[in-house]
């Protein structure tokens, strides 16, 4: 089912999977939402779409609403609350978050389990994002479309038969789809731009070592010289999350 088949269900033109990050953030700050409930609109979307999608290949459905139901709980006690405080996003699959696999695609890396963060994604922690799931990537994340063995092809949100590009397909895929107002990706050679591209998102590819970025699951097989070369950046439905996105990725690692 595309986003032409399946843009607005009967009852849907409030769902909050529509707002962007500076929506849904300002509105959880003044109380108006529950974090929870804006992370349950984009898991609600991905059951309706990711399955003909398969943009998001790793869903974190209970860590995310007690990630959620923390931030609410926070903002009830009147704590100060970060920029991205309870926004649901995604994150791709090659890149290392906690407690996840760290596969990029390849079946004989599905078990590789990351115990650490990835400086982005503690960038995105620290700055209040709920992480609700795992984007798919062509196998070493190498590819002008977004297709391996372990976890099957991306689509194009809008059209079944085009691609979503790669490398960030599933990240673009899942941003466009309302599976969270943004996406993290990264790019060496177009893979956030082209996919923004293929997917109708904004996509931004910033310059070399402006987002922090290693893997430490990666040390044995990959190395710094090639994770250097591998650019982070966000994949957002609105100009305005763009700098909301970047600026919370670009924070220093100390």
């Amino acid at each position: 089912m595309s986003l032409a088949q399946h843009s607005l269900a009967a009852g849907e033109t409030d769902a909050l999977w529509q707002a962007d990050a500076a929506e849904l953030a300002q509105r959880i700050r003044q109380g108006e939402i529950s974090s929870r409930e804006a992370v349950r609109s984009c898991l609600d979307r991905m059951d309706a779409l990711n399955g003909s999608l398969n943009a998001v290949v790793r869903r974190m459905d209970a860590e995310a609403l007690a990630a959620a139901d923390a931030a609410d709980t926070a903002r009830r006690h009147g704590e100060t609350l970060p920029p991205l405080h309870g926004v649901p996003v995604t994150i791709k699959v090659n890149t290392d978050q906690a407690g996840h696999p760290s596969d990029g695609g390849i079946a004989a890396y599905r078990d590789h389990m990351a115990h650490e963060d990835n400086p982005v994604v503690a960038n995105l922690r620290r700055a209040g994002a709920v992480i609700i799931g795992r984007t798919n990537t062509p196998c070493y994340s190498m590819r002008w479309f977004t297709e391996n063995s372990l976890h099957g092809d991306t689509r194009n949100p809008w059209d079944a038969r085009a691609t979503p590009g790669g490398s960030s397909g599933g990240a673009a895929a899942a941003v466009a789809a309302g599976f969270g107002p943004i996406a993290h990706g990264n790019d060496i050679a177009g893979s956030v731009r082209y996919p923004a591209y293929c997917c109708g998102v904004f996509g931004l590819r910033p310059g070399l070592g402006r987002i922090p970025s290693f893997n430490p699951s990666a040390k044995g097989h990959a190395s710094i010289t090639s994770q250097l070369m591998a650019v982070q950046g966000p994949l957002t439905r609105s100009l305005r999350d763009q700098r909301l996105a970047f600026a919370a990725m670009a924070v220093p690692d100390p």
